[in-house]
Formats: structure tokens, C-alpha cells, sequence
């Protein structure tokens, strides 16, 4: 895809991986309609691209939880352009907390962003992305593939969003849509310091090594570029690659290397 005039929807665009990927599209000359619950940063962030490129930037607060609100989101972008080519559904939570010690609520919270946002926002924008044989695109996870440890909410969400846009491609093979997954390694973002306790409070801080992970715009990139070859999946990273490989040929070995690499977490939840 030349995205060159294209419009470009962006759920959880305030900040990591959905604003490096609002700069990445604009760059790329795509006019971008950004969606998060935090408006008064959408809006600094669309002065500031539209300041460096010749494209239109439109800021939308949504809580992708509310139907209506997703629903108010595609709604204003047709306003704008009369147009969707692409959707990134991006918005997403995270948790550490081991599941016997959790809130329930926190796993509702969990499922109603990282799954049931993209459902939402994937349903109204769906006749404007099949009109243009358009892209829908799942920001998922390793952890889609693969359960890990204190983060059984984040897995749930992920698988659901997998199986979910997978159902989606099978029942469009013919329609000309295209569906991705993007499934980033450990990214360096705020996505694990706002991550949810046991109790539904905020972390605060990332139990992880920030230094050694990709950046929000290697992954924006990647994304960006997958759309341009239409790929259906994007496992980002070497280490996913071998996770995903290794989970089908060997899962009781993969099972213990998980194990191993989270009881090295700062603080472990399991040792």
C-alpha cells in the first residue's frame, strides 16, 4: 500500500507503540485519526505532526471500552476524510499479579480493552475497510501465543485477539480485506508501568529491563511495512520467532524457559 492520502485509524495513540505509529504513517504521508482516552496529549501530538508533514491529524478522545465511544470514533473519521484504509487496533493494558491472588475485575478490565476495544472499533469501521479493501490490524503479543506467568488476563486478552482477527481473515479470504497480526517482542513503553496489580493498581513501575528491549517505533515500522506487504502475521523478534516455533515442537521444555525467565524479573512473582 502507498499510503500517500490514505486515512490511518489509531486506537491507544497518546503514547508507545500507537504514537510512534502516528508518526510513523504521517511520515509515510497517510492523514491519521487518533483515538485515546487522553485528549488534551492527542492534541499536542497532532499539532505536532501536522507541524512536520503535509497531512491532516484529527484527535478523538475514546475509551475503547464504550461501544459508543468506539462507534464515535469511526464516525468522526468518516466526517473528516469520507474515508478508512487502515485500522490499528493498538489500545492495550497490561497486568502482574499471579492468578491466585488477583481481582477478578482486573481480568475484565483486561478483556474489555485488549479484546472487546477491537472488536468494537474493527465492527463499525469494517463496511468502510471492505469498500476499500482496506487492512485491519491487531496489536497483539507474544503473549498471544504463548501464556506467561502473572500475566494470565494479558494472555487471555491476546489469545482472544487472535483468535478473533484469525476467524475474521478466514470469513473475508474473498473480499479483498486484509487482516494482520502484529505481534512485537518486549517493547520499551509505558505499557508495564501502568500495568495493573492484583488489586487493579497501577504498577507504577516496569518489573523488566527497558534498555534491552526494541523501541515503539522499530515496531511501528514493522507494522507499517507489514501493511505495505499485506503479511497476515508479524512476530517481530528473533526470541518470538523461536517461542512460537519451540511452543508447537517441544511446549513441557518451553514451559520451563518461560519459568526460568520470569523468576529473573526485578521483585519475581514466582521464584
Amino acid at each position: 500500500m502507498n499510503f500517500k492520502n490514505k486515512v490511518v485509524v489509531i486506537t491507544g495513540a497518546s503514547s508507545g507503540i500507537g504514537k510512534a505509529c502516528a508518526e510513523e504513517f504521517a511520515k509515510r504521508g497517510a492523514n491519521i485519526v487518533l483515538g485515546a482516552r487522553q485528549y488534551v496529549s492527542l492534541c499536542e501530538i497532532t499539532r505536532d505532526i501536522e507541524s512536520r508533514y503535509d497531512i491532516k491529524a484529527v484527535a478523538v478522545q475514546c475509551d475503547v471500552t464504550k461501544e459508543e465511544e468506539c462507534e464515535h470514533l469511526i464516525k468522526q473519521a468518516l466526517l473528516t476524510f469520507n474515508r478508512i484504509d487502515v485500522l490499528i487496533n493498538n489500545a492495550g493494558i497490561s497486568m502482574r499479579a499471579l492468578f491466585k491472588d488477583l481481582d477478578l475485575q482486573v481480568l475484565k478490565n483486561l478483556m474489555d480493552v485488549n479484546f472487546w476495544g477491537a472488536v468494537y472499533c474493527t465492527k463499525y469501521a469494517l463496511p468502510e475497510l471492505l469498500k476499500n479493501s482496506g487492512s485491519v490490524v491487531g496489536v497483539s503479543s507474544i503473549a498471544g501465543y504463548r501464556g506467561l506467568p502473572g500475566r494470565t488476563g494479558y494472555s487471555a486478552s491476546k489469545f482472544a485477539l487472535n483468535g478473533f482477527l484469525e476467524s475474521l481473515r478466514v470469513e473475508n479470504l474473498k473480499t479483498g480485506l486484509h487482516v494482520m497480526v502484529a505481534a512485537p517482542g518486549f517493547t520499551a513503553s509505558n505499557i508495564r508501568n501502568t500495568a495493573l496489580a492484583k488489586d487493579g493498581s497501577v504498577q507504577g513501575e516496569s518489573s523488566m529491563d527497558e534498555g534491552k528491549m526494541m523501541t515503539a517505533e522499530e515496531v511501528a515500522a514493522i507494522i507499517a511495512d507489514g501493511i505495505t506487504q499485506r503479511k497476515r502475521t508479524v512476530v517481530m523478534t528473533t526470541q518470538g520467532k523461536l517461542a512460537v516455533l519451540m511452543n508447537k515442537l517441544v511446549p513441557g521444555w518451553v514451559d520451563k524457559q518461560v519459568y526460568k525467565l520470569f523468576a529473573r524479573e526485578k521483585d519475581p512473582l514466582i521464584r
